[in-house]
């Protein structure tokens, strides 16, 4: 693996040679609080000189809630010109589910893990909520409080998805992501225990592959795509196993990890992983 990625200042250094951009969101965009003007004015400027700029997002929501999120953030207009979200891939596999039970004149019945702002995923649809007794599948959208809960807070909940063997539909794979300076848990951590203790857990999201065949579609790209990205574990990883380059946001996720942003920090961080970048760069800017 490439363990020597060429540090940048802004993302113009390398721009040129993509025709497309598939770019991360929390820890890239934003923080959780507020969106970074350098960054939404980098996605603005490529979309001017190079190509096409599609946002995909472990977010458990539909992209347009995705995008008013974004906006409320204040995201100016012009970053963006699709969004493709787990949530809404989430949204799609429960649909299918819906239109399944239909046939037979019955309800999908669904279990939900998750604040009451992840409602959008299931929206809509011909669903019955339930709890594990009574459950079909289990949607797992995040935690109760992300700024308190752990994983481990879930474990009793999860006994009883495992006893009934339910399948757990995870809207967001992220393990951990940075809140104003804090990085807390998300759906993927509780996905993850889930499967320790021997549960079936289907992943909407990154790093798994047909995330990145949406995102893809979506870039419209017919020459080079570059991905963009601050985790290690679903941006990295995934964005390699789509074959595609990398550009590794450093300030994200892991900047206690790679510390001060040089050659050698990076060449350090990637030594021993399994994936490779061609670039890093502190925040994403122009």
């Amino acid at each position: 693996m490439n363990t020597t990625p060429t540090c940048i200042a802004g993302l113009s250094e390398i721009a040129g040679e993509y025709d497309a951009l598939i770019c991360d969101v929390w820890g890239v965009l934003h923080d959780g609080c507020r969106t970074f003007p350098a960054a939404c004015d980098a996605l603005k400027k490529f979309r001017e000189a190079c190509g096409r700029v599609v946002l995909l997002t472990n977010a458990p929501r539909p992209p347009a809630d995705v995008m008013r999120q974004l906006q409320g953030l204040g995201m100016p207009e012009g970053c963006v010109d699709a969004i493709v979200s787990s949530g809404g891939a989430s949204r799609d596999d429960i649909a299918a589910r819906a239109a399944t039970a239909k046939v037979t004149g019955s309800k999908v019945k669904l279990m939900h893990i998750g604040p009451e702002r992840d409602m959008p995923i299931y929206l809509g649809l011909d669903v019955a909520l339930c709890g594990p007794d009574e459950a079909d599948v289990v949607l797992l959208s995040g935690l109760d409080d992300h700024d308190t809960d752990t994983p481990e807070m879930y474990r009793e909940r999860l006994e009883r998805i495992l006893a009934h063997d339910l399948t757990v539909i995870c809207a967001n794979p992220d393990i951990l992501v940075p809140i104003n300076g804090k990085n807390v848990y998300c759906a993927g951590a509780v996905a993850k225990l889930y499967e320790d203790m021997g549960g079936k857990v289907i992943y909407y999201g990154k790093p798994k592959p047909p995330i990145y065949r949406m995102a893809l579609a979506a870039a419209q790209s017919q020459k080079r795509v570059l991905a963009v990205g601050d985790a290690l574990e679903t941006d990295i990883e995934g964005a390699h196993l789509a074959g595609l380059d990398v550009l590794f946001v450093a300030g994200g996720l892991h900047a206690a990890e790679v510390g001060v942003l040089t050659k050698e920090s990076l060449a350090a961080f990637f030594a021993n992983k399994q994936t490779s970048v061609v670039a890093g760069i502190d925040l994403l800017g122009w």
